[in-house]
């Protein structure tokens, strides 16, 4: 899949795992920037990411700055509480970034005012409810970038391994 995953100075290692593997399954490139809160090879990290960690690129970068100019200046969207544009509305390419800050407080005000507000993305939510977690959150907006990119590089489906009643 051309598309890119970026989590900004991420802190909880099963988050991060659990995104390796969606980034495994779906051929999302997945870019890490410092600090993070935890070391990559944590256990709590290859517990949730498993052997998967093989199956999918992920790199780490010293800052932001560093990732997009290793991406080449990419058109990105920063996934945030606080958009007025619903993740199903752009319409993404291959080659974009999804962005995505901590767990615990989100992007920065200087990133986000960094971002055009027409890429300044949120998912939909019940009012007062608690945000997403991270990892559930790039699962849903990489699924709708997927979707829209037809499913770009889907494997075929596994045939059934025993019938059903």
């Amino acid at each position: 899949m051309p598309l890119d995953v970026v989590l900004f100075q991420p802190e909880i290692p099963p988050n991060t795992g659990n995104v390796i593997r969606l980034c495994a399954n779906t051929g999302a490139r997945l870019h890490l920037v410092r600090p993070l809160g935890f070391q990559l090879d944590a256990r709590a990290v290859r517990r949730a990411g498993l052997d998967y960690h093989e199956l999918a690129e992920v790199e780490v970068h010293a800052t932001l700055a560093d990732c997009f100019l290793r991406l080449g200046g990419p058109l990105w969207y920063a996934f945030t509480t606080c958009g007025d544009v619903r993740h199903d509305e752009p319409r993404y390419v291959a080659g974009d970034v999804l962005l995505f800050g901590p767990e615990t407080r989100g992007l920065p005000d200087d990133v986000l005012d960094a971002c055009p507000p027409e890429r300044r993305v949120r998912i939909p939510m019940r009012h007062g409810a608690r945000s997403l977690n991270l990892s559930n959150a790039v699962a849903v907006a990489v699924y709708e970038a997927w979707r829209q990119l037809g499913y770009a590089r889907l494997a075929p489906a596994a045939s059934p391994s025993r019938s059903r009643p």
